[in-house]
C-alpha cells in the first residue's frame, strides 16, 4: 500500500522555488513540484497567470482574515481542495466570480 505513495517520483516533491509579487512586494514562495503543477492547472482553469492567481488568493486571504501567517501552506491546502472537489462545483463558482466581476 504505502509503495503507492513513497513509490512516486522524486521529482514531485523536490523543492522549488518561485519569485511572486503579493501586496505589491516581491517575494518568494517554495513548494513542491508538484504544487506548482496543480497551481498551474488551477490558475489556466480560472483564466489568470499563476502569479495573478497568487495574488488573487493572498488579496481574498487577507480580506477574509486580516492577514496570511503561512502562504506556502495555504497554497498547499488550496490544491488539495481543488483536488477534493468536483469539477462542475469549480466551475460553478468560477462562474459565480466572473459574473460578479
Amino acid at each position: 500500500m504505502c509503495q503507492i505513495f513513497a513509490g512516486q517520483d522524486p521529482a514531485n516533491y523536490t523543492h522549488v522555488t518561485r519569485s511572486v509579487r503579493l501586496d505589491g512586494y516581491a517575494t518568494s514562495v517554495r513548494l513542491e513540484a508538484r504544487f506548482w503543477e496543480l497551481l498551474d492547472i488551477i490558475s489556466a482553469e480560472q483564466g489568470m497567470t499563476t502569479p495573478q492567481f497568487l495574488s488573487k488568493i493572498y488579496e481574498e486571504a487577507i480580506e477574509l482574515h486580516g492577514e496570511v501567517s503561512n502562504f506556502a501552506s495555504l497554497l498547499r491546502c488550496a490544491c488539495t481542495l481543488y483536488l477534493e472537489q468536483p469539477k462542475h462545483v469549480i466551475a460553478s463558482a468560477t462562474a459565480e466570480m466572473a459574473a460578479a466581476e
